[in-house]
């Protein structure tokens, strides 16, 4: 209705008088000073600025877009209160639109499907297309938090590189390494997950050493059938309630021999696990002292065990 308002033939419309009064600034004609004159006796002129910013919308053409921007402009000059956000957002909309616009790009958005669709969805949109240094661009552009916008498309284009399998395990950990450094918001163990299901376990493995959390590593680890290791990076994280859920695991998974002897190297997760046989399995505590020779405790665990 708007575009309709200003460019119908012989249109008086607010809007219509106010690109026309721009036109003729830009010649230097009197002319301009008639038109504002008549806008601004109707009290109009906030109309007719809204008029134009809401025409450059609907409009395909950068050229006109700008001509009803420069319009609008013009007629805020002589506005005390205009408030700018409007103006200013839909300068950003449009920017996004005819960048998404481009013959190169082919998404030929009206400025109605825009706002229905979402910024969130037509970023959905170039990630699946894999256009991710546009959709950064455009998080940047409009200032999205990390979160939502340069943080969640770098962890597509990551989960998306680990399925490439024209470069080894160690370019692709580096590549993504420094690509996504320790951008907010980002899990590299999400990473690791794809790429663990694409078959690449090194990858995975490698992925995880740039993950700084232990929690998250640990999972992992641990479904990947990499027990000693999980249990490695558990016992730096110094979270007991982590290290505890590795060496159950382990209990599980190794036969009862191997199971002592992978403690037996692991000084932290061996006093731990004597600590919960204490209160759990007592027999499985005289056994671990029957293995270490520790004759003094296992004498102790016998004399305590009397007293109860």
């Amino acid at each position: 209705e708007a575009s309709q308002e200003i460019f119908r033939i012989a249109s008086m419309a607010p809007g219509a008088l106010l690109l026309e009064a721009q036109k003729e600034y830009e010649k230097e004609s009197q002319k301009a000073d008639e038109y504002l004159r008549e806008i601004r006796e109707q009290q109009l002129l906030p109309e007719a600025v809204g008029q134009c910013i809401e025409a450059a919308g609907y409009e395909h053409e950068p050229d006109t877009q700008k001509s009803l921007l420069r319009a609008a402009s013009f007629g805020k000059c002589f506005l005390d209160k205009f408030p700018p956000e409007g103006f200013v957002r839909m300068c950003q909309d449009l920017r996004v639109l005819n960048a998404v616009r481009d013959y190169q790009i082919g998404i030929p958005l009206t400025f109605t499907q825009y706002k229905q669709l979402t910024i969130e969805v037509l970023l959905d949109r170039l990630v699946l297309r894999r256009l991710y240094p546009l959709a950064i661009r455009i998080c940047e552009f409009l200032r999205l938090p990390e979160i939502q916008g340069v943080s969640r498309i770098l962890a597509h284009w990551a989960c998306y590189k680990v399925q490439q399998k024209d470069k080894s395990d160690e370019e692709v950990a580096q590549a993504i390494n420094q690509k996504l450094g320790d951008t907010a918001g980002i899990s590299y163990s999400d990473i690791a997950t794809r790429a663990y299901d694409c078959g690449r376990a090194e990858l995975a493995i490698k992925l995880l050493e740039y993950e700084p959390r232990s929690g998250e590593q640990v999972p992992l680890l641990l479904k990947m059938k990499r027990s000693k290791l999980a249990l490695g990076k558990a016992i730096e994280s110094g979270d007991t309630d982590l290290v505890y859920t590795v060496v159950l695991h382990l209990k599980n998974e190794l036969n009862r021999g191997t199971f002592f002897m992978t403690l037996q190297n692991q000084p932290v997760a061996l006093s731990l696990y004597r600590q919960f046989c204490r209160h759990q399995e007592r027999d499985t505590l005289k056994d671990l002292y029957n293995q270490d020779d520790n004759h003094q405790e296992l004498g102790n665990l016998h004399v305590q065990s009397g007293y109860c």
